[in-house]
C-alpha cells in the first residue's frame, strides 16, 4: 500500500518527522518497506496485513496516526445535494446472486461535464500510481474521482455511462458458461459459472469486484452517470481474478473484505466530489438491493488480562482512549472490565485477545521491558499431538521426508482411492485453487502427485509422508474431519509393512493388526490389504499396480500406506508401564507349514497366538517360499518360530511340544494346512 504524505496530512496533523512516522508505523504493525519522492510529495510504502483491510485507504492509515500520536482525525464531508428527481426513475435494480454480491447500491447524476481532472487530484493520484506504473496517466475527472475515493477509504467504486445501460436495468447475476466480456482494458474474457456479472438487459457491462466493461465506460460524450458502490464476496472475487488473470486495485480490496457499513458513505463521498468538480445534479435517493451488514457482537475486555498477558500495567483511562480512538463504542465499563463494540471497519476485533494485541501495539511494544515477568500457565499436549510426534520421529528416522499438500484436490483424480471411505467427496462451487474443487477424502493421491513431480525432477530418493485431515461427508451440514497419516514409498510392500509394525511398536499398541483382502483397481491385489485394529478400520496398505502407476505417471515401484491417527491415539500407551520379566528361561520351536496361497500370515499369527495363550512370548516370521513340484499349485510354505516362556516355572520340552502340537492341530483344522515333517 502506497501512502501519500500530502494526502495523509489532509486528515491528521503530521507534526512528526518522516523518519519518526515510518518507525512508528513499523512498531505498530504496518511494516515500512520504503519511501520515495514523487514531485513535491512522498510515497510511503507500507505492508498492510491481510487482517487489516481498513488500512488499504488513506483514512484508515490516518486513523492509525491519530491513535498513535493522540491527534484528532478530520474526516471529509460526504453529504451531496440532490435534486427533485428520484434515482428509481432512471434505473431498476435486480439482485439475482446475493451469495456473490451481498449488497449493491446505485446513485444517478445527470448533466456532468467530463473533462480533465484538476491538478491537485492528478498530483495525489500520481504519488500513488506512478511509482508502480511509470506509464500511468489520468483518465478523466469522473474515473479519477472513483480512483481517488478508492484510495481514500478503501472502497472500490465504478462509474457507468447511464446512456449505455440498455433497458434501464442493472442485473447482478452469475455469469453464464462461455459468456464473453470485454473489460475496460479492451481485452475479451470468457467467463464461467460462479463469476459475478453486472449486466443490463442484453449483456455484461462489468465483472463484479474485478473490472468494468468497455461497452459502458465513461467518455468525453458522457453526460449522465450511474455510480456503483457494492460489496462482493471475497472468495468469489479472488477465484474470478485468478481464473482470468485479471487483477486490479478493486479486486485486491474486495478479496480482503471491505467495510460493510462504509459502502453508502463511499458512494456519497464520490457523488459529492463529482458534483464539485464535474457539475451536474444528483437524483434523490439511492437504488439498492441486499443487506448493508450488521454491527459486530460486543466484546468484554478484562483489564487484569492486560497485565497478565503483556506483563505491564496500562491505566484504564489510557485503555479507554485507545479503544475509543480506534473507533470502538464502549457500552459499559467499570474498574474490572470494559464491554465494547468494534467498528464495522475492524472485523478483526472479535475476541478479547484481539483487543489486548491492539492495545499492546498502540501503547508501544517498546514499553514492555525485556525482563518483565509474565505469569506462565502450564499446559499439556493432547494425546493426538504426542502420537503424531512419535509417528513423525519414527518416519523421519526411517528416512522419510514430511510433505504438506493442499486440502482441495482435482475432482477428476481417480475415485478408486477416494472410494476407500465408501463416500462421495464434497465439491466446492468456488474453488480457491485452479482445477482443485474437491475436499480430499484421502491423502494418497496428493502424495502420489508429489512423487510424480519429484520423479520428473530426477530426485533419486522419494520417501514422503503427510499427517493432515481428510474430510468425510456426513449427515451434518459440515464434513467430518479425520486426522490421517499417509505415506508413499519405493521400498516395496514388505518394507512398508515392517515400517507399519515399527509405528505400532513406537506407540506401544499391543493389539494385533488384522489384514483383510481388498480389491481396488489401482492396487496389486496380491500385495494389498485393508488394515483393521481392535475391530475398527485402521487404513490401507498396498503396492500400486501398473495401471495405477500409469494413471499417476509414476516410474517404478510405489507402495502406499494410510492410517487413521485418531484410532491410533485411542489405543496408544503413551505412559510407560512396568511389567516384570519372567525369571525362567524361554524355549523355542521352529515350524514349517504348508498352506494355501490365499492364507495370510496375519491369519496364521492370530491362530497360533490364540492357541498358545499367555505362554507365547514371541512369534517370529522367518520366510515364505514355494515348491510347486513337491507341494502342488497354489500352495506355499511358511517358516516361523514360536518362543514360549512360563511365569510359574521352567517350561519342559514336553510342554513346549504340546503347545506346538495344539497350534498345528488348529492350523490343520481351520486353515487346512499341514506341518512339513523334518
Amino acid at each position: 500500500m502506497l501512502v501519500s504524505w500530502n494526502w495523509l496530512k489532509q486528515y491528521v496533523d503530521l507534526g512528526m518527522t518522516q523518519a519518526e512516522l515510518e518507525d512508528r508505523f513499523s512498531m505498530s504493525g504496518l511494516n515500512h518497506e520504503g519511501t520515495r519522492p514523487v514531485g513535491d510529495d512522498l510515497a510511503i510504502e507500507l505492508e498492510v496485513p491481510s487482517n487489516r483491510p481498513d488500512c488499504l485507504g488513506h483514512i484508515g492509515v490516518a486513523r492509525e496516526v491519530s491513535v498513535l500520536y493522540d491527534q484528532p482525525l478530520k474526516l471529509p464531508a460526504a453529504d451531496p445535494a440532490s435534486g427533485s428527481d428520484s434515482a428509481a426513475d432512471y434505473v431498476q435494480l435486480r439482485l439475482e446472486a446475493q451469495q456473490l454480491c451481498p449488497h449493491y447500491t446505485a446513485r444517478i447524476i445527470r448533466g456532468v461535464k467530463v473533462q480533465a481532472s484538476p491538478a491537485w487530484l492528478v498530483d495525489l493520484l500520481a504519488t500513488i500510481f506512478r511509482p508502480i506504473n511509470h506509464d500511468w496517466a489520468p483518465v478523466n475527472n469522473i474515473v479519477d474521482i472513483t480512483n481517488y475515493v478508492l484510495m481514500e477509504v478503501g472502497q472500490p467504486l465504478h462509474a457507468f455511462d447511464l446512456a449505455k445501460v440498455q433497458g434501464g436495468q442493472v442485473i447482478v447475476r452469475e455469469a453464464q458458461a462461455e459468456e464473453t466480456f470485454v473489460a475496460i482494458d479492451h481485452n475479451e474474457y470468457t467467463l464461467a459459472a460462479g463469476m459475478c456479472v453486472i449486466g443490463d438487459t442484453n449483456r455484461a457491462i462489468a465483472l463484479g469486484g474485478v473490472m468494468g466493461g468497455a461497452d459502458s465506460e465513461v467518455s468525453s460524450q458522457t453526460s449522465d452517470l450511474l455510480i456503483e458502490a457494492a460489496r462482493f464476496d471475497p472468495l468469489a472475487t479472488r477465484t474470478t481474478a485468478r481464473a482470468l488473470g485479471l487483477h486490479s486495485p478493486s479486486s485486491f480490496r474486495f478479496e480482503r473484505g471491505v467495510d460493510p457499513l462504509g459502502v453508502d458513505w463511499a458512494s456519497r463521498r464520490c457523488c459529492q466530489l463529482i458534483l464539485e468538480i464535474a457539475g451536474g445534479e444528483m437524483a434523490e435517493g439511492i437504488v439498492e438491493a441486499g443487506a448493508a451488514g450488521q454491527s459486530s457482537e460486543p466484546v468484554v475486555l478484562r483489564l487484569a488480562q492486560l497485565e497478565r498477558i503483556l506483563g505491564i500495567h496500562i491505566p484504564a483511562d489510557e485503555v479507554a482512549r485507545i479503544l475509543t480512538t480506534l473507533g470502538c463504542l464502549i457500552q459499559e465499563s467499570n474498574s474490572e472490565s470494559i464491554e465494547l463494540t468494534a467498528p464495522s471497519w475492524r472485523g478483526d476485533l472479535s475476541r478479547e485477545i484481539d483487543l489486548v494485541e491492539d492495545l499492546a501495539r498502540v501503547h508501544g511494544y517498546d514499553k514492555i521491558p525485556e525482563d518483565v515477568g509474565v505469569p506462565m500457565a502450564s499446559s499439556q499436549r493432547t494425546d493426538r499431538d504426542r502420537v503424531q510426534d512419535r509417528l513423525r520421529q519414527a518416519l523421519v528416522s526411517a528416512g522419510f521426508d514430511e510433505a504438506i499438500t493442499a486440502s482441495m484436490v482435482p475432482a477428476d483424480w481417480p475415485g478408486e482411492f477416494m472410494a476407500w471411505t465408501e463416500r462421495q467427496p464434497i465439491r466446492s462451487n468456488t474453488p480457491m485453487l485452479k482445477g482443485a474443487d474437491t475436499l480430499r477424502t484421502s491423502l494418497v493421491p496428493s502424495l502420489l502427485e508429489a512423487r510424480r513431480v519429484n520423479q520428473s525432477l530426477a530426485n533419486p530418493l522419494i520417501e514422503l509422508f503427510e499427517t493432515a485431515s481428510i474430510y468425510l461427508p456426513s449427515d451434518d451440514q459440515l464434513p467430518r474431519q479425520q486426522w490421517t497419516l499417509a505415506l508413499a514409498s519405493g521400498q516395496g510392500y514388505f518394507a512398508v509393512k515392517g515400517l507399519l509394525e515399527s509405528l505400532l511398536a513406537a506407540l506401544k499398541i499391543s493389539q494385533e493388526t488384522e489384514l483383510k483382502p481388498v480389491d481396488l483397481p489401482l492396487l496389486d491385489i496380491s500385495r494389498s490389504a485393508e488394515l483393521w485394529l481392535d475391530g475398527e478400520r485402521l487404513g490401507l496398505l498396498g503396492d500400486v499396480c501398473q495401471a495405477g502407476c500409469d494413471t499417476f505417471s509414476l516410474r517404478g515401484e510405489t507402495t502406499i500406506l494410510e492410517l487413521n491417527i485418531e484410532l491410533l491415539a485411542r489405543l496408544a500407551e503413551l505412559v510407560p508401564q512396568h511389567k516384570p520379566t519372567s525369571a525362567y528361561p524361554s524355549i523355542s520351536r521352529d515350524l514349517n507349514v504348508i498352506v494355501a496361497e490365499s492364507v495370510r500370515w496375519s491369519q496364521l499369527q492370530q491362530l497360533v497366538a490364540a492357541t498358545s495363550g499367555d505362554q507365547l512370548e514371541h512369534l517370529l516370521y522367518r520366510e515364505t517360499y514355494r515348491d510347486v513340484e513337491r507341494d502342488g499349485e497354489n500352495t506355499k510354505r511358511i517358516l516361523f518360530t514360536i518362543v514360549l516362556r512360563s511365569d510359574e516355572g521352567t517350561m519342559t520340552g514336553q510342554q513346549a511340544d504340546e503347545l506346538r502340537d495344539a497350534a498345528v492341530a488348529q492350523i490343520e483344522q481351520q486353515l487346512e494346512g499341514r506341518l512339513l515333517a523334518t
